[in-house]
């Protein structure tokens, strides 16, 4: 059996099972097409640096190649923390021929290939985070793209993404969302930024991908900086009668960015009164239901998309489900897929 045929093999394996509504284990992600950066990627985990013998039981499928294991390692694998690597692969779908810009965000090593032909290779310790571009004309079809990531010491990180060029991020988003009607006014010596990597540009609500869009801003246009992340990598924009996150890889900011203060995630979701605010945030894992209670009976309330950020108000005792806010909907999430990406899980209050 060829490399392709057992891939595609698994994958529909991972179709049927998803389609009769079994689930896999806590520490796997839902096969489910969460973004349009590639779905249904096969996972191979290496407890070395060198792709080399992998570990038993590495492999799975998930939905993107779009991580942030901090100080850790794969939960998949028990013990990995530092010095491994993975390799993810799948048969991508491109609907037009034309020049894509793929983007390779890594904290350490990383490469990626195109049907066989290697497209970025930064597969070495950099000490940190490293983004790698590459411009490549991609014929429409499928695509047989393998991404390999190495990880050594300190943080680990790594995202893939692609877009034709001039357009932003792969993410179309909703199409009934205009832009700002007029720039808002920038107070003198303000922190300013300038699309200037894309056509059009997604805002957000909060620092990530997956997050939601809630509005477009154009090439050339100026706004504003009033916060940032941590390491400078997502900016707080004052736009026309609100704020939103927008990747700073699309950006020209014509200072320095770290001047800019921090802000957590959390700054620009729109807490309802009543709502706590615990400070911490989780992150999806993979396509989760909101429910009206806490366990898998329960009424569901929503549908919350892979990679989003979710403000946390409770938790049941066992700490195995969390109160969170959803598209200003508060309801109850299961705990296997997320991460605290902010906050400490101590000061979660148990809603009874």
């Amino acid at each position: 059996m060829t490399k392709r045929t057992q891939l595609w093999f698994t994958l529909l394996i991972g179709t049927v099972i998803l389609a009769l509504g079994l689930g896999f284990s806590s520490t796997s992600v839902s096969v489910v097409q969460a973004q349009d950066f590639g779905s249904n990627w096969l996972a191979t985990y290496y407890t070395n640096t060198s792709l080399a013998e992998p570990a038993a039981n590495s492999e799975a499928l998930v939905a993107q190649v779009n991580f942030n294991y901090g100080t850790g390692g794969p939960a998949r694998i028990s013990g990995i923390v530092d010095n491994f690597s993975v390799r993810w692969q799948g048969l991508q779908n491109f609907a037009t021929s034309g020049l894509y810009r793929f983007t390779a965000v890594a904290d350490d090593g990383i490469r990626v290939s195109i049907d066989g032909t290697n497209i970025i290779n930064n597969f070495i310790n950099n000490g940190g985070v490293t983004t790698t571009t590459a411009d490549v004309n991609v014929t429409a079809g499928d695509r047989d793209i393998v991404i390999e990531y190495v990880e050594f010491t300190g943080n680990a990180t790594v995202q893939v993404f692609w877009q034709p060029i001039n357009a932003e991020g792969g993410t179309a988003g909703p199409t009934a969302t205009p832009g700002p009607t007029a720039l808002p006014a920038i107070p003198a010596g303000a922190l300013t930024a300038t699309v200037i990597r894309a056509a059009v540009l997604n805002t957000r609500d909060a620092p990530s991908l997956g997050s939601n869009v809630i509005g477009r801003i154009l090439r050339g246009e100026t706004y504003a900086v009033i916060g940032r992340n941590e390491d400078a990598t997502w900016f707080i924009l004052q736009l026309g009668g609100y704020e939103a996150w927008v990747y700073g890889y699309y950006l020209f900011v014509n200072g320095n960015e770290f001047n800019a203060p921090i802000r957590t995630a959390v700054s620009v979701f729109g807490i309802p009164p009543g709502f706590n605010d615990t400070g911490v945030i989780v992150q999806t894992r993979a396509t989760m239901r909101l429910r009206a209670e806490p366990n898998v009976t329960s009424m569901q309330t929503g549908r919350i998309t892979w990679g989003a950020l979710l403000p946390v108000s409770g938790r049941t005792a066992a700490g195995d489900w969390y109160q969170v806010l959803w598209k200003g909907t508060v309801g109850w999430v299961f705990t296997g897929f997320l991460e605290i990406t902010e906050g400490e899980y101590e000061n979660i209050p148990i809603v009874e």
